[in-house]
């Protein structure tokens, strides 16, 4: 099942005090940047991260699930209602992301 534009709207818009979140289409889903690093995606209608520490310690409930078949588990961010919670995750997490691959 693909996500919904809807849902991407609404996380988009949760994470709009945030200066450099951009988005991107793959396959019916959609990849959530931060700074052009990868910090998870919206996988049908969920928005899961990628479970680095700050996201583990921030959410230590947190339950891991796969995005697609074959996927690494990510965390699944349940309190998307949270503005200020979303931002404050994302911007915790961006120190330990991997720098974007560059392009050959």
């Amino acid at each position: 099942m693909a996500s919904s534009k809807e849902y991407l709207d609404f996380i988009m818009g949760q994470l709009s005090a945030l200066t450099d979140v951009t988005c991107r289409a793959m396959m019916g889903e959609y990849i959530i940047y931060l700074g052009g690093k990868i910090v998870g995606g919206i996988y049908d209608d969920r928005f899961l991260v990628k479970p680095v520490k700050a996201a583990c310690a921030m959410m230590p409930d947190a339950e891991f699930e796969l995005p697609y078949e074959g996927a690494k588990e990510m965390l699944l961010v349940d309190n998307v209602d949270d503005a200020d919670f979303l931002c404050e995750l994302l911007n915790a997490m961006y120190p330990e992301l991997p720098a974007p691959k560059k392009k050959k």
